[in-house]
């Protein structure tokens, strides 16, 4: 039995749990969010307490030193101290073509995950701040870094290959490398499982602040919807997702734009935001009821996106078993589920209703008797996964 410390830096906030390997038995959880703020929340929970502040948190280091002080606690630690933790496992968005599998960290993978940062820009940095911050406070714990990336090297050359020139793209690995990816090889596994059927062709939609849709066939990722970054694809709460090049040549040449607004412009200020001024869906559908037209045009263009991903990776597996919804809004989200799953009668796929809008906890299923494809709801655990991984390096 091994305890795994999980950590997923964002830019703002740090998440984590304690995990015991190989049962999987969650320890201990919480967030640190709003990091920089006077007003920051400071979440601990394990099973017999909940701790929940607010305190003013600088950054990251002292948002990790919080999490450190509250596992060790004379009253309510759950570990004496840092030697209990057999790794560390990290959630890295950006691998490049450098990772395939989940890797101990050293200062080659460091230095590799840093040079990353121009295509994750949102993501790379924070990851490799919960790295260095680490490093100090659990000092000689093996650090794991799991990769987003790493579940998409099973596409074809085909699916991955921008249509530019072949040389410059060889010589800068230029190419599709794919994101949430741990999310969606968990997603996927648990549905071929629930299944019973480990050749399962699933359509996963990993739907929350940062979307995206992956085809799935036998337990391998054979098409997906982002690509070189983690821009592109189905709109997102701030990102664009898909948009034409020529609007990128346009906004620079002839608007003036550098290429750092350009970057800040897609990342930052479009999807949800750009369209109805909120990146929250929750919100968005409160204004929506209320009659804000942007509103309701950001949440019918936010779907028929969803669905074109659907009908072009359901002509790529020729057929598909389930269609699976993950995620904070995926899971959460029953307008926007219907939404998608209106007039797709066609591809088989049809949705109860009043099951989608009841919900419920754990895998729901959410088509109607005569649907031929299941639509199913599959909480993600990322943090399991990462534990998982982390746990069979280590002991392999």
């Amino acid at each position: 039995m091994k305890k795994i410390l999980v950590l997923n830096a964002g830019s703002s906030s740090l998440k984590y749990q304690l995990i015991q390997m190989p049962s999987k038995e969650v320890i201990a959880k919480g967030m640190v969010e709003k990091i920089g703020a006077k007003d920051a929340g400071l979440i601990y929970t394990t099973a017999a307490i909940r701790i929940d502040e607010c305190a003013e948190i600088l950054d990251h280091a002292q948002g990790l030193q919080w999490v450190a002080a509250q596992l060790m606690h004379q009253a309510h630690g759950v570990i004496a101290d840092v030697t209990e933790i057999a790794a560390v496992g990290h959630r890295v968005v950006h691998g490049g073509s450098s990772f395939s599998d989940t890797t101990l960290i050293n200062q080659a993978v460091k230095d590799k995950i840093k040079q990353l940062y121009p295509l994750a820009p949102l993501h790379n940095p924070p990851n490799m701040m919960g790295i260095e911050i680490a490093e100090q406070l659990f000092t000689g714990v093996p650090q794991v870094a799991v990769f987003d990336t790493a579940f998409y090297q099973s596409l074809e050359e085909k699916v991955y290959r921008f249509a530019i020139d072949k040389e410059l793209a060889d010589k800068e690995q230029i190419r599709v490398y794919g994101f949430h990816g741990t999310s969606h090889k968990y997603v996927s596994e648990k549905t071929a499982s629930y299944l019973s059927n480990p050749n399962a062709k699933l359509i996963v939609l990993h739907l929350g602040n940062g979307c995206s849709a992956t085809a799935v066939s036998a337990g391998k990722s054979v098409e997906h919807s982002m690509g070189f970054g983690p821009i592109n694809g189905l709109i997102m709460g701030t990102r664009s997702g898909d948009i034409d090049p020529a609007v990128l040549i346009y906004l620079q040449q002839s608007l003036g734009y550098s290429a750092e607004e350009v970057k800040t412009l897609l990342t930052k200020n479009s999807g949800m935001q750009g369209l109805a001024g909120a990146s929250d869906l929750r919100e968005i559908h409160k204004m929506a009821d209320a009659g804000n037209s942007n509103a309701t045009l950001a949440l019918a263009m936010n779907a028929h996106r969803i669905k074109k991903y659907i009908g072009s990776f359901y002509a790529v597996l020729n057929g598909i078993d389930a269609l699976v919804f993950t995620a904070g809004i995926g899971e959460n989200d029953w307008k926007l589920r219907q939404l998608v799953c209106e007039n797709l009668e066609r591809l088989g796929i049809e949705l109860d209703v009043q099951k989608n809008k009841a919900g419920g906890s754990g895998i729901l299923e959410l088509q109607t008797r005569e649907s031929k494809v299941k639509l199913l709801v599959v909480p993600t655990d990322e943090e399991v996964e990462i534990a998982l991984q982390s746990y069979q390096l280590i002991t392999n």
